[in-house]
């Protein structure tokens, strides 16, 4: 009689905004192992730095006690003035991976960007305050628009009082394609898997979430990252070429 297979104790965290940061892996290993991002060892200092093939985009990854962790620059190219991302320590590295997937994806057409507002606005999210600024149903993500600039920051919170819980901002340059891949990511109403230290999660114990344990088999959960890379790095440039048509006798 086989045994059973070994399993895991694991937590699904709703809403996904406030499931705190994750493992940064999630993030800095298919860059570097699906998309060719090249990286500096340097073990004395607690910092990833990641450099895009062209070496036209960089990615830190530094503990900023009065800042934000996650920054990325883009440089200057013929069509787009440099631009800028930055997430707190606490952003979901799920919702900064699918602005990474997207910034690295050879398939991606930026001509063909939706209003990154869009998938707030199917997923219930509703104006709040002025113009510019859109609100979570929960009230605990507010996403500002500059008007003049076009720069973005989206802020989470669990009350006025408190200060954030993360940010996120983006340049005005930023494409949109990519700020819409961060939105759909942002308002996604799936959980998001946890393991580890419940206690870190600053909105632990509050009405605000939703922790639902669960186990899943080991070898399932160990092999996540693993399968991530893998989709990635199969990502092609485009559809393969079509066939000539058959020439007529």
């Amino acid at each position: 009689m086989p045994e059973p297979a070994e399993t895991v104790d694991v937590d699904f965290v709703a809403p996904r905004h406030l499931a705190d940061g994750g493992d940064p892996a999630w993030v800095t290993v298919p860059l570097h192992r699906a998309c060719g991002w090249s990286y500096g060892h340097d073990p004395l200092m607690p910092r990833v730095i990641l450099s895009s093939p062209d070496q036209k985009a960089l990615l830190r990854l530094e503990p900023d006690p009065d800042g934000q962790w996650w920054t990325l620059t883009h440089a200057p190219e013929p069509d787009r003035p440099a631009w800028y991302a930055s997430f707190g320590a606490r952003t979901p590295v799920e919702i900064i991976a699918a602005f990474t997937d997207a910034l690295t994806d050879p398939t991606a057409d930026p001509s063909n960007a939706r209003d990154p507002l869009e998938p707030l606005l199917r997923a219930g999210w509703s104006p709040a305050y002025h113009h510019y600024r859109f609100a979570s149903p929960d009230g605990a993500v507010r996403v500002d628009i500059h008007g003049t600039t076009g720069t973005w920051w989206v802020g989470t919170s669990l009350d006025d009082t408190r200060p954030p819980v993360w940010q996120a901002r983006f340049g005005e340059h930023t494409p949109g394609h990519l700020i819409t891949a961060f939105t759909r990511a942002l308002a996604d109403t799936s959980p998001l898997l946890r393991q580890g230290n419940w206690f870190s999660i600053p909105a632990y114990g509050t009405e605000f979430i939703t922790r639902t344990p669960g186990e899943l088999p080991a070898a399932q959960v160990a092999l996540r990252l693993e399968d991530r890379v893998r989709a990635l790095a199969a990502r092609t440039t485009g559809p393969p070429p079509s066939s000539p048509p058959p020439r007529r006798p």
